[in-house]
């Protein structure tokens, strides 16, 4: 397929993919619950952490999330007590459980009280061309307090080569903006341009059928050689084929 071809191909499946359907099947519809700019963040940044596996069963866990902080989640992690974190326990998907749900609460409540919130970090440390060295900063940030070792494995790193799938789909939701109604674009001080696809299996796979990736692990090194491949079709909203990549690698097998 010729470059014009794969992004006239491309377009037409974002726009396929990119609407408010997308919502209802979604890990995104936890945040879309919101209207508060924290509340969005928090939810929003918990459900991607839990974001691998079945996808009903993160949608199930990061309601359950959402019902232990009494469905307003900045205003749990801001005035919670510590015997309040007793309520969580019992929580688990998968590896991550009340021992690190306690810990995130802890640290996002420190983050927006000494650091002005995520998305100073982020902003703070993003580059002309990349959020990969926001992220690291943010981990970075994310553990300055005593915390337990397991909890560190549930934040991705991508100088240790992670394609940190999952931060880089919870900054999609929050950076990017469009008419369709699916992320939210709440942050206006990062410009998408920026972003990174959420490289995992479907979106990988599909990616090399396609001719936009060649290496084969979904690591660090491949998010690079995809971003440029997007960046080349769309300079300015490179991410909104994540759409396309996931569309076609979920629901229609490609």
């Amino acid at each position: 397929m010729i470059k014009t071809e794969l992004k006239e191909f491309l377009d037409q499946k974002v726009n396929q993919y990119n609407n408010p359907n997308f919502i209802e099947s979604d890990p995104i519809q936890i945040p879309h619950r919101y209207s508060l700019k924290e509340d969005i963040e928090i939810s929003g940044f918990l459900t991607s952490t839990i974001a691998w596996g079945n996808r009903k069963m993160i949608i199930k866990n990061a309601d359950k999330m959402m019902e232990l902080m009494g469905n307003s989640p900045y205003d749990f992690v801001m005035n919670h007590k510590e015997h309040h974190l007793d309520s969580l326990d019992g929580f688990v998907h998968r590896t991550f459980n009340s021992i690190d749900l306690a810990y995130f609460i802890k640290a996002i409540n420190h983050i927006y009280t000494n650091h002005n919130g995520l998305e100073s970090i982020l902003n703070h440390y993003a580059t002309n061309d990349s959020l990969q060295p926001a992220i690291h900063q943010l981990k970075k940030v994310f553990f300055e307090l005593p915390h337990p070792f397991r909890t560190t494995k549930h934040m991705s790193e991508p100088f240790k080569g992670s394609a940190s799938k999952r931060l880089n789909m919870w900054l999609r939701w929050m950076i990017r903006s469009d008419n369709s109604g699916v992320d939210f674009g709440i942050w206006k001080s990062i410009s998408p341009s920026v972003l990174s696809c959420p490289l995992d299996v479907h979106s990988g796979n599909v990616a090399r059928k396609l001719g936009i990736l060649n290496r084969k692990q979904n690591d660090a090194k491949a998010l690079a050689e995809l971003d440029a491949s997007l960046r080349e079709l769309d300079k300015n909203d490179p991410v909104k084929y994540d759409f396309a990549l996931f569309g076609l690698g979920v629901f229609e097998n490609f």
